[in-house]
């Protein structure tokens, strides 16, 4: 159930929405769209909502939804690389909202599911980073969805590691796979982009290699934060807009609760 509705005659039009979003409870009124963080305790959460009846309301089903793609390399040899902190990023987003990543489809691993009462599909390419864009290409083409709500997660070597940075639209910076990306899109730049830095690589160590190369326990722990972080950033940009996520991202510190 995405949401459960109590109704009361006591009820007004400034009522309270709680939305269940990993470990905290959401809670979002309505005539404002401001949110709260309510911490939890214990495994089992509800999901609760005091809110007036109404028969105007437009099903949430007519929404285009919002595509979010991980770039990535699929297989054991590449998990928990820095070239896969898209992947993870992915992993993280249907973790917290209960989405399903076990269908395979558009050359993706993929699933469908909401944040709050937002349709999301989530995607991480199987076709190895350099040929992203044959999968997200399909996938924009098929379910006819707008450039703008296409967020595409990918590791920057030009980033500080563990800083998050959210782009309205860009290059491709040297990215193989954002430039796949790019290429299937008609060479169109304008979408969304959310970048993970992993750092620059030591000495005079070859990039290719150093993309490669896992996380130790420190980095690995700053690493955990930041894709809070960033599963943060993701639901302020589906149910806030591009503004206020970018504000959240562009200028927080990490989470440290």
């Amino acid at each position: 159930m995405r949401l459960a509705c109590a109704i009361s005659s006591t009820v007004s039009s400034s009522a309270t929405v709680f939305y269940r979003h990993g470990r905290r409870l959401f809670d979002k009124t309505l005539i404002s769209s401001s949110y709260r963080r309510a911490p939890i305790g214990g495994s089992l959460y509800q999901i609760l909502s005091c809110c007036s009846m109404s028969t105007s309301a437009s099903p949430a089903s007519t929404e285009k939804p919002w595509l979010i793609v991980g770039l990535g390399n699929p297989g054991k040899r590449y998990a928990a690389t820095r070239h896969n902190v898209g992947f993870e990023m992915i992993d993280t987003i249907a973790d917290a909202e209960g989405i399903s990543m076990g269908s395979v489809s558009f050359k993706a691993q993929f699933g469908k599911g909401f944040i709050g009462d937002v349709p999301v599909m989530l995607a991480k390419p199987q076709t190895f980073m350099n040929a992203s864009g044959e999968s997200v290409g399909a996938i924009v083409s098929y379910y006819k969805i707008p450039l703008k709500q296409v967020l595409v997660v990918f590791d920057d070597l030009d980033l500080p590691f563990a800083k998050l940075r959210l782009l309205p639209k860009g290059g491709h910076g040297g990215h193989n796979g954002m430039r796949s990306i790019m290429n299937h899109l008609k060479g169109n730049r304008d979408f969304p982009r959310l970048r993970i830095g992993i750092g620059r690589p030591p000495g005079k160590m070859d990039p290719a290699s150093f993309v490669l190369r896992t996380f130790n326990r420190q980095e690995r722990e700053k690493l955990d934060f930041t894709l809070q972080d960033g599963l943060e950033a993701v639901r302020i940009l589906v149910l806030e807009g591009f503004d206020k996520s970018a504000t959240f991202v562009n200028s927080a510190k990490s989470l440290t609760v």
